[in-house]
């Protein structure tokens, strides 16, 4: 048999402290430490206790506590004995003493029951530490939270605080009001759950102002309130840091702007008809006038000059009438060569000419029941206006070819940019066609006399052009904006139509800077020109506003055009006819 011998592990002891480290320890101790016996008179007194109090060791060492540290547990009714006696093995409590001046001292206090060796109960170690500053600091911040909660209640924006991840922090009545969550619903949650904005998905400002560290301000956008509405907001977002400068989160002040975006709206409305938008107050007695005009089946010559929405006008006619679900025919004059005219507008039959291999209806037929819409009836040939006379007159023509008359009806306006009057007396138009045509004449002004439309213009140009491109341009920079505000707009309504469109294709930001406009914009300003804005009511003032903007296009005819907004066609025909040349 092997012998298992089991050695026993040697056991380590540590001295114990001896009684003068313990006194060393005891009265280096931050806090104040005393202790008594069962009568409760005091038996000792630490270092740190002596400086709470201001009491000396030899003033308080057999006194009773309560004689010590009067307050309102020592008369008579001294709960440390209550709980000696249910054996607690210590307590925990605020309460306030008196210190040796007589001074009130709020300190919280450990109680720990004392005893021997045989655990019979010989008294109590009181510990205690001095929280007045404590609490005076502790009752200041919540004055100043309450007063800063009071104040940010009062606002009338919304204000939310987040943490970095996007949890919502803290939340103030205006955006209770503002999204119908109460406070307690909404703390600790994320915030796109929340707000379930549209920017959200895209353009989040929360995540833009964290990941760059710049304030964010102006953002438009929409969130939806508990019940779902919607409701439209701008939007400030800024960042909060601790005293380290170490980023914790971000505040949000939302404005709500569906009473704003309501107030606009109905100012929208009141200088809107159809896609027309003027504030001017001949405008507006035309936007009078069109409902009235539109009832009557009356031929309507609209006049003024090129780019002015002479189109948009003849459009409002025919959708405000009783002819709006029949069709709606527009047809350029100019644009059509003339000797393709007569066949596109009145059509022609099989065998008419040579390639003439089946019946063709013209613009007219097509616009039966509905209206037809001749834009520069000026360009009309004579031998065209004779024909489109009979059509007025007898509601009938003959096709190309053909050898009996088609009947349509149909209403027809007309427009032009020329004085029809002068070309009578030049007999370049027929005085009995234009005594038809003129039976309701609307004369529209040029930009140019319509100044307080322009910012209108600019802004409905703007919101029209983020919606089709899908941009969330905010607005103009002061230098772009006193550009178009300047500029004469020799091309009117169109031209500054083109400028905002090309503003919002070069801008890649938010905020279009003059850098972002058309050169020629740029460098010619009613400020920077000594020459004096020509009309372009007769055809030298349009033959000069073309030729400054083949100029300013280093004669490149199809950025004219579609600066213009002309065909190409049509502007090679006026090019002809003026005899532009580089």
């Amino acid at each position: 048999m092997v012998a298992v011998v089991s050695q026993k592990k040697k056991e380590t002891f540590l001295p114990l402290p001896d009684h003068q480290t313990l006194e060393i320890i005891w009265n280096s101790m931050g806090i104040g430490v005393f202790t008594v016996d069962l009568e409760r008179r005091v038996t000792s007194f630490n270092e740190a206790a002596v400086s709470i109090t201001d009491y000396r060791r030899e003033e308080v060492i057999g006194r009773h506590c309560h004689e010590v540290f009067g307050n309102n547990l020592c008369q008579g009714d001294c709960r440390f004995h209550r709980a000696f006696e249910k054996g607690d093995a210590f307590l925990n409590f605020d309460l306030e003493i008196m210190g040796r001046e007589g001074d009130a001292i709020l300190i919280n206090k450990t109680v720990t029951p004392l005893r021997d060796r045989q655990g019979n109960l010989i008294g109590a170690v009181e510990s205690f530490q001095d929280v007045s500053l404590l609490w005076d600091l502790h009752g200041k911040i919540r004055y100043q939270t309450e007063r800063f909660r009071q104040i940010l209640d009062s606002m009338g924006l919304g204000v939310i605080t987040f943490t970095r991840s996007g949890h919502i922090l803290s939340f103030n009545t205006g955006a209770e009001r503002m999204t119908r969550y109460r406070r307690e619903e909404v703390i600790g949650k994320p915030c796109r759950d929340i707000l379930r904005s549209n920017l959200c998905q895209d353009g989040c400002g929360l995540e833009k102002i964290l990941r760059d560290g710049e304030p964010l301000s102006e953002i438009d956008g929409e969130i939806q309130s508990k019940d779902g509405t919607v409701v439209p907001v701008k939007i400030a977002f800024t960042l909060f840091r601790d005293d380290e400068g170490k980023t914790l989160g971000a505040v949000g002040i939302f404005e709500d702007r569906s009473l704003i975006q309501h107030l606009e709206k109905k100012a929208y409305q009141r200088f809107t008809c159809g896609d027309i938008v003027s504030q001017d107050p001949r405008m507006l007695h035309i936007f009078d006038l069109l409902p009235i005009v539109a009832g009557r089946d009356v031929t309507v010559l609209i006049q003024g000059p090129t780019g002015c929405g002479k189109d948009l006008v003849a459009k409002v006619i025919h959708e405000q009438s009783h002819r709006a679900k029949g069709p709606f025919i527009k047809v350029n004059c100019a644009a059509i060569p003339e000797n393709l005219l007569e066949s596109e507008m009145f059509g022609y039959v099989r065998g008419a000419f040579t390639g003439a291999q089946h019946d063709k209806p013209g613009l007219f037929q097509l616009a039966d029941q509905g209206t037809i819409f001749l834009d520069e009836i000026g360009d009309l040939p004579l031998a065209l206006q004779a024909k489109l006379l009979q059509v007025l007159e007898d509601k009938e023509f003959y096709p190309l070819g053909a050898k009996k008359t088609v009947k349509v009806d149909v209403r027809i306006l007309a427009a032009t940019n020329q004085d029809l009057e002068a070309m009578i007396r030049e007999r370049k138009f027929r005085e009995d066609l234009f005594y038809r045509l003129n039976v309701i004449r609307l004369e529209l002004p040029p930009l140019r006399e319509r100044a307080q439309d322009i910012p209108l213009l600019i802004n409905h140009f703007l919101k029209q052009s983020n919606l089709e491109r899908r941009k969330k341009i905010q607005r103009f920079a002061p230098p772009a904006l006193g550009l178009l505000l300047e500029y004469p707009y020799p091309g009117n309504i169109r031209e500054l139509e083109n400028i905002i469109e090309h503003a919002c294709l070069i801008c890649q930001g938010e905020i279009i800077q003059a850098e972002h406009l058309p050169l020629y914009v740029q460098a010619r300003t009613r400020g920077r020109e000594s020459a004096p804005v020509r009309s372009l009511d007769s055809p030298s003032d349009e033959a000069a506003m073309i030729r400054e903007t083949l100029k300013a296009q280093h004669w490149n005819r199809q950025a004219t055009a579609r600066i213009l907004h002309l065909d190409r066609t049509t502007l090679w025909r006026k090019m002809k006819r003026y005899n532009l040349k580089p």
